[in-house]
């Protein structure tokens, strides 16, 4: 019923992830190679047939979707005073930032961790405090180190701390116990938790996330949770997203702020696109998850020689361990990038270990899927040839 095995043409247009060579083969940037939902693109064609492109404001029914879908699929409701409109995740992080932290304090991260919030934070002027994940060689898989993330909450100058739920890039959903227990250490040394969830959705086999705004309202005062149809419906450009906040007071200085920096008012997309997604897009969606779950056995099951693919429970982003063919990532991708025509995110771009990782996207068809598992094949083989290292 819905198509994810055409391969889309996305060249000579203006698509960043597709915007290299003619030979390259990009698998990096979280963008799927998919088009959305229909019901999406049925409203977006509306909305141009009217000829009418002037200011716009998020209505009533806008906040009602997004109720209405996290309780449908995540089962839980959110009471529409509670949401802000904001024209992305990482705009409303920015701003809210700037508003619940001074210049010179400490955010808290959990690295290896999006790029982004590093841009976010040094460019607000504060210090990126990292509490690093550690990592289990035995499993390849992640946990807090409790003892690292409550030294760096207690520091004097850290003030906020920025969750990623289900985290990027290593593609894990945090559990309900550990959420408590980071919210109760920010409690304890007043620090602001500000959680993207923007990969909530995203979920793999009959894994489930839970949303940070369902803890309890002693542990939700101080909590700031960012969402987006953006990663589950392939709307990046479109550039909106939902700040959930249930805490009058601080909602209050969020929305000044979201105000101050100019984040707040939507395009003529952002509106119609979000509603259609989230009250029409859920057959599309479905069959959207079934056809990630079906690529992430392909990768499974294909031979990287030493590389490891780290088990995943969320996101269409694969972390894998390099670390048996080389500790500097950023060399190896560029090696991948160079000789093979492969681009991939070089794991060092995340800080914390990612050294030793790569990050591929596998939100494509499954011919260009098996392409570039072909392609890091060959690649990590000529790199150890080359390199032995």
């Amino acid at each position: 019923m819905f198509d994810f095995t055409t391969v889309p043409n996305r060249r000579g247009g203006d698509s960043i992830k597709w915007s290299g060579p003619a030979d390259q083969l990009p698998m990096w940037i979280a963008d799927m190679d998919f088009q959305t939902a229909p019901a999406v693109i049925e409203a977006l064609q509306q909305k141009v047939a009217t000829g009418i492109f002037g200011y716009e404001e998020p209505p009533r029914e806008y906040f009602q979707a997004v109720s209405d879908w996290y309780e449908t699929r995540h089962h839980v409701a959110i009471p529409l005073d509670w949401q802000l409109f904001a024209t992305g995740v990482i705009p409303a992080l920015s701003a809210s930032i700037r508003r619940v932290t001074n210049a010179g304090d400490n955010v808290v991260v959990q690295t290896p961790v999006y790029n982004m919030f590093f841009n976010s934070i040094e460019n607000a002027g504060r210090h990126v405090l990292p509490a690093e994940l550690a990592y289990d060689h035995a499993t390849q898989t992640y946990h807090i180190d409790w003892a690292v993330l409550e030294t760096a909450l207690a520091k004097p100058l850290t003030t906020a701390m920025v969750l990623c739920n289900p985290h990027n890039p290593i593609g894990q959903i945090w559990t309900l116990e550990e959420l408590t227990h980071i919210a109760e250490l920010c409690n304890q040394y007043g620090v602001t938790l500000i959680a993207d969830e923007i990969h909530g959705d995203l979920t793999l086999d009959h894994h489930e996330y839970t949303p940070t705004f369902t803890l309890p309202a002693d542990l939700r005062q101080h909590l700031i949770t960012l969402v987006s149809p953006s990663k589950a419906f392939n709307l990046a450009a479109i550039h909106a997203a939902t700040v959930i906040v249930s805490n009058s007071t601080l909602r209050a200085n969020i929305a000044r702020g979201l105000g101050v920096y100019e984040v707040n008012e939507p395009n003529l997309t952002a509106i119609p696109a979000s509603i259609a997604a989230y009250t029409k897009g859920a057959e599309w969606f479905d069959a959207l998850r079934q056809q990630l779950n079906a690529n992430l056995e392909t990768v499974q099951q294909f031979d990287l020689g030493d590389a490891i693919v780290t088990p995943a429970t969320a996101t269409y982003l694969l972390w894998i361990d390099i670390s048996a063919y080389t500790h500097d990532s950023t060399k190896l991708a560029t090696f991948l990038e160079t000789h093979i025509g492969l681009k991939l995110n070089a794991g060092s771009d995340y800080r914390g270990n990612g050294h030793d990782f790569l990050r591929l996207n596998i939100a494509c068809p499954p011919t260009l899927l098996q392409e570039g598992l072909n392609r890091l094949q060959q690649g990590l083989n000529l790199y150890r040839k080359e390199f032995n290292d």
